[in-house]
């Protein structure tokens, strides 16, 4: 005679897996370009939309509240997060700097040949993105080609968290690089900073040869040199 335990049937897997599909395609969109500041986000609006019930669309809302990419009003429903500026974009990097320079820290205890050639690939995925950005001008650069470059860019970052082997990082790393993204793609000229991100990157990659002080005080170098860019661009657009 089989028991069934309560929630361990079928149907709440499946459920588990559409809302993790919602989330990722609400995550999307509101990582793109068609969405402004304060624009509301209908939960009913939302599900007609992608085709599900409300329910994994409220889920999603939030789990996506924790990364500060939507805000949820008493009575009024959840709206596009205002980017991030003054105060919250220097916290955002302070918030940064402690917890990239610590992961590039912990991942150099590792396997560090191994990462050292995955950060390779992906560095050399980023420079042919950048280098297509520079045959067409920054200027002139697509908003799918942008995307890639955001994608290539925090790629670097990613499979730096991955190899510190700690959930808690990796956690902090979705926060970080939703918020990160989004107010890249929110400000003009983003894309102006591309050449420097790799050789940033790059210095980060050659100081992994050594031991853990130089890589630290090259990502804590690249963070404060985004940090700087983050604010001209902010200014410029404030």
């Amino acid at each position: 005679m089989s028991i069934t335990m309560p929630g361990f049937g079928t149907e709440r897997i499946r459920q588990l897996g559409l809302r993790d599909r919602v989330y990722d395609r609400v995550l999307e969109v509101l990582m793109g370009h068609d969405v402004e500041p304060g624009m509301r986000l209908s939960i009913d609006g939302l599900a007609r939309t992608l085709g599900v019930s409300p329910t994994p669309v409220r889920e999603a809302l939030v789990q996506l509240e924790r990364t500060g990419l939507v805000t949820r009003e008493a009575n009024k429903g959840y709206r596009v997060s205002p980017p991030l500026a003054g105060d919250q974009l220097e916290a955002l990097f302070d918030a940064r700097l402690i917890v990239e320079s610590g992961a590039v820290e912990l991942a150099s205890r590792g396997d560090v040949p191994a990462l050292r050639a995955r950060l390779e690939a992906a560095l050399a995925e980023q420079a042919a993105v950048v280098d297509e950005i520079a045959a067409v001008g920054a200027g002139s650069t697509s908003e799918e080609l942008m995307a890639r470059f955001f994608r290539s860019d925090w790629q670097f970052h990613q499979l730096i968290f991955d190899a510190t082997r700690n959930p808690f990082l990796e956690e902090m790393s979705e926060i970080i690089t939703t918020r990160v993204h989004r107010m890249r793609q929110i400000v003009e000229g983003g894309g102006d900073d591309t050449d420097r991100a790799v050789h940033e990157h790059r210095a980060i990659l050659e100081a992994l040869a050594v031991d853990p002080a130089p890589a630290v005080a090259a990502m804590r170098h690249h963070i404060d040199a985004v940090r700087l860019r983050s604010r001209a661009d902010a200014s410029r657009t404030a």
